[in-house]
Formats: structure tokens, C-alpha cells, sequence
């Protein structure tokens, strides 16, 4: 596959503004309230910044600082994520990864696992005694959390310091544009390392699911945009060589559970056919504008809708609620 000599855009490029962390507790709806605004500020900062309107990013700027930056929206989001709003979307990742944890504690091994978007180190996956984690976030609330852009993070030379798992949990929605969510995508592949422990991957829904990225969404993102659904989102992650292995659907957040190959990433690169670009799917004036595109590369889109699912039948519901929302 050809390598993108493009400049990775970074995470930071049109995030909000830093300013003092609030203390006081937000309700619930004051929560979504807050989130909300910041994606829509910072889509339209974003805007502006692509656009070289210097002026309207400063005063967009301006907005979101009055608004508390982007500490008041990771306050929001801890908030939301607090066991009293059953909000810590990686106690799922708990559970459906608890046949690798099993694995891992018989062989006398741990895994190793990276969170992007960390808001604390106190949630259901950092308890579990076989897992070494590593906490990024683009600005650390805590110790223990360190202030990394992923788009900056070195990438591993050695598989001894790459990854089993990548949490990207309402994270891939904050970032301001559809082709940064894509690079975004592309360079988890750079982080996970092959298992050694792992069965055939054709057969992982009675093995491994390992090495893996854990992807959540605000539902809307795939159940009400203009370029994006379920079979695309799919369709994306397989020409990077994951496929699906497990999925659930709340009320407001879709989850799913992509193990990578890297066998599957080079038999894409070998039959590709094309780039994922900005495509409607659906029309109607009540949807939104999510999208993800993959440029730069060509890409073969896999067979929607094969994928066994390990546990699962279809999609559940769940009382969580979730941390945040989308933005258009």
C-alpha cells in the first residue's frame, strides 16, 4: 500500500481554546447542553481556520472560551461518564474482551492497551489487573494521563511497544473534519501489534479478538447522516484491514469492537479499488453531516454484513447515558 506523504493534521487544529477548569456539577441536560455547544463552535472553528478567515476564528475562539474551553467540556464529559449517569462506555470493553483477559492471566502475560481521550484513570478497564495502560488526552485533568495528541505520538518500532487494544471512545466525533477522522483511523494500524496468542483470524469469534480497536459513536453519527451508515463505517474499517466482531446499540451511542489483521490490511492494499469519499447515502433535511472520508489511498470495500458476532445476536439496550453528543 502506498505510504500518505500528506502532513498528518493534528488533533489540536481547531480545538477549543484552554481555560480554568470548572468544579461546580452540571445536570444532565446542562451536560449535553455544554457538549453540544462546543461541537458546534468547534465545527464552525474549524471552518473558519480552513477557510483562512484568521477574524472569524478569533472570535469563534472567543466563544468558546467564554464557554470554559476545553476544560469545561472534559468536565462535562467526566461528568457524564460518572457511575451515577452509567456513563463509563469501557465497561463494555470489560466484558467483551473478558475471554483475552482469561488468556492473558493463563499464559502470565498482560496486554497492553491505549486510551485516547482519557478522562480518568479510575474507570472499569484500568481495574483490570492483566491490562498495562497508557492514558492520553489533549490536555491531562489528572495523573496518570498524559497530554499527547495522537496525531503526534511516535509510532513503535519495536512490536514489544505497540498495542493489543486502542480505546477510541467519543473521540473520533470530536475531531473537526471528516479527512481527520480518517487519518485519525489509518494511524491506529500504526499502534497495534500482531498477536502471538491469537487464533486464525477467520475463526476469532471462538478465539481472540485481539489486537483490537474499541470504537464509539453518538448513534446519530451512523443512524441519521447524510454520508455515513453502519455498512459504510464497515466498509471504511475493512480497508484498513479490521473487521467487525462485535456491535451494540443504545439509546444514543453505537458501539463496535474492530479486530485488525494485518494479513487483511495487505490483501485490501493488493486489491483495492478505490477512496472513500464524501458520498450522500440518505437525504432529508433532519440529517446531520457526520462523515468520514479516507483520501490519499486506495481502498476495496468488504462484504457488508458477514462479520459472526461473538455473545450477540443483534443490537441491545442499555440504561448508560452517554458523555456526549455529535456534531453535524
Amino acid at each position: 500500500m502506498a505510504v500518505n506523504k500528506a502532513k498528518q493534521r493534528l488533533l489540536t487544529t481547531g480545538r477549543p481554546p484552554l481555560a480554568k477548569a470548572k468544579t461546580a456539577s452540571l445536570s444532565s441536560k446542562a451536560t449535553r447542553t455544554l457538549i453540544r455547544s462546543h461541537h458546534t463552535l468547534h465545527k464552525q472553528l474549524a471552518n473558519a481556520v480552513s477557510h483562512g478567515d484568521e477574524k472569524k476564528a478569533e472570535a469563534i475562539r472567543a466563544q468558546i472560551n467564554a464557554h470554559g474551553g476545553l476544560e469545561s467540556y472534559q468536565l462535562a464529559s467526566t461528568l457524564g461518564q460518572s457511575s451515577d449517569r452509567g456513563g463509563d462506555s469501557s465497561k463494555l470493553l470489560v466484558e467483551w474482551l473478558k475471554p483475552d483477559f482469561d488468556q492473558a492471566r493463563a499464559g502470565k502475560r498482560n496486554l497492553r492497551l491505549l486510551e485516547v481521550g482519557a478522562l480518568s484513570t479510575k474507570n472499569a478497564i484500568s481495574a483490570v489487573d492483566c491490562v498495562d495502560m497508557r492514558r492520553i488526552d489533549l490536555k491531562s485533568r489528572q495523573e496518570g494521563i498524559e497530554e499527547m495528541d495522537l496525531m503526534k505520538l511516535r509510532v513503535p518500532l519495536e512490536e514489544a511497544e505497540k498495542y493489543d487494544v486502542i480505546s477510541l471512545s467519543l473521540v473520533l466525533n470530536y475531531v473537526p473534519s471528516a479527512s481527520g477522522r480518517g487519518d485519525m483511523l489509518r494511524r491506529t494500524v500504526d499502534f497495534l501489534r500482531v498477536s502471538r496468542y491469537a487464533v486464525d483470524d477467520e475463526d476469532a469469534c471462538h478465539g481472540s479478538f485481539i489486537p483490537c480497536v474499541f470504537l464509539v459513536l453518538p448513534l446519530p453519527c451512523v443512524s441519521n447522516s447524510r454520508y455515513m451508515d453502519y455498512n459504510r463505517l464497515e466498509e471504511i474499517m475493512g480497508s484498513l484491514g479490521y473487521r467487525v466482531v462485535q456491535r451494540k446499540k443504545t439509546t444514543k451511542l453505537y458501539y463496535e469492537l474492530y479486530k485488525w489483521s494485518k494479513q487483511k490490511k495487505e490483501d485490501v492494499a493488493r486489491s483495492s479499488t478505490g477512496d472513500f469519499k464524501k458520498v450522500e447515502l440518505r437525504s432529508g433535511k433532519t440529517r446531520n453531516n457526520f462523515s468520514i472520508t479516507l483520501e490519499g489511498h486506495n481502498h476495496r470495500s468488504v462484504s457488508r454484513g458477514t462479520a459472526k458476532i461473538r455473545g450477540q445476536d443483534s443490537f441491545h439496550h442499555s440504561p448508560m447515558s452517554p458523555p456526549g453528543t455529535m456534531p453535524d
